[in-house]
């Protein structure tokens, strides 16, 4: 109500009118060219990228589909069993794809998204189903307006491949180093560890407050196409309110 000025008094539209008008958005296919149209006003209103990017991936869950093993085998083959009916194939995601995540089962889509480290705004996404390693989607992710060259993630983005990649373009890498069972880390890489994650933990307040802002991350639309508007607004939104904040604070 704030953010769109209205009062008790004032006619809102119903749920089927928002659901209609993201249909309609969806089929223009808008959804990433508002996002960036938001992210050139932001840059032209004095919040340009600054101080180095940080890369992260957060899991959008799905309700879990009580699919056969069989179903499932047909599924990641992206074909569709036999025996579904039109019903049943207008309530099933096929899109969706499982992973697993400390120690965990997780269904759904992945949310890879790009942060500036001083503002704490979202500069680019993908959205990809949850099976897709973040690594594969790292280099289409990396900012070269940003005012510093250094480049934040985890130790899954980690390998001799990305580290090339990363140098070759003119990028400082600031990745977790990782270590193994037959190689632990020396005294040195665990403090620089310690010294970037003081910087990388910045994402994680991005995820918490979309989780917080959304109340449940759970995604209930069907297919990967409502899958990207659905977090893709997400995205636009988060960046919406936190411009706010940063107006507000000054």
């Amino acid at each position: 109500m704030r953010f769109l000025n209205l009062s008790l008094g004032d006619r809102v539209p119903d749920a089927k009118t928002i659901w209609l008008f993201r249909e309609q958005i969806i089929e223009a296919g808008l959804i990433k060219s508002l996002f960036d149209e938001f992210d050139v006003f932001l840059r032209g209103g004095g919040f340009s990228a600054q101080k180095g990017q940080i890369i992260d991936t957060s899991i959008i869950e799905k309700p879990r589909q009580r699919n056969s093993r069989d179903e499932n085998k047909k599924i990641k083959q992206g074909g569709i069993p036999d025996d579904w009916n039109e019903n049943k194939k207008r309530q099933k995601d096929t899109d969706a794809r499982w992973t697993k995540k400390g120690g965990k089962n997780h269904y759904g889509y992945k949310n890879h998204i790009s942060i500036d480290v001083k503002h704490k705004l979202i500069r680019d996404y993908e959205v990809t189903d949850a099976a897709v390693h973040d690594s594969q989607v790292f280099d289409q992710l990396l900012d070269k307006t940003n005012s510093s060259r250094d480049v934040y993630a985890d130790a899954a983005y980690r390998s001799e491949e990305t580290i090339d990649e990363l140098q070759k373009k003119g990028f400082r890498e600031q990745l977790q180093q990782k270590g193994c069972r037959h190689r632990k880390l020396s005294e040195w890489e665990m403090r620089g560890n310690r010294t970037r994650a003081r910087i990388r933990c910045r994402i994680e307040h991005v995820f918490g407050v979309q989780a917080m802002m959304a109340g449940n991350l759970i995604l209930r639309t069907i297919g990967i196409i409502r899958a990207r508007a659905k977090i893709g607004l997400m995205n636009l939104s988060y960046n919406i309110n936190r411009y706010r904040i940063l107006n507000e604070t000054g």
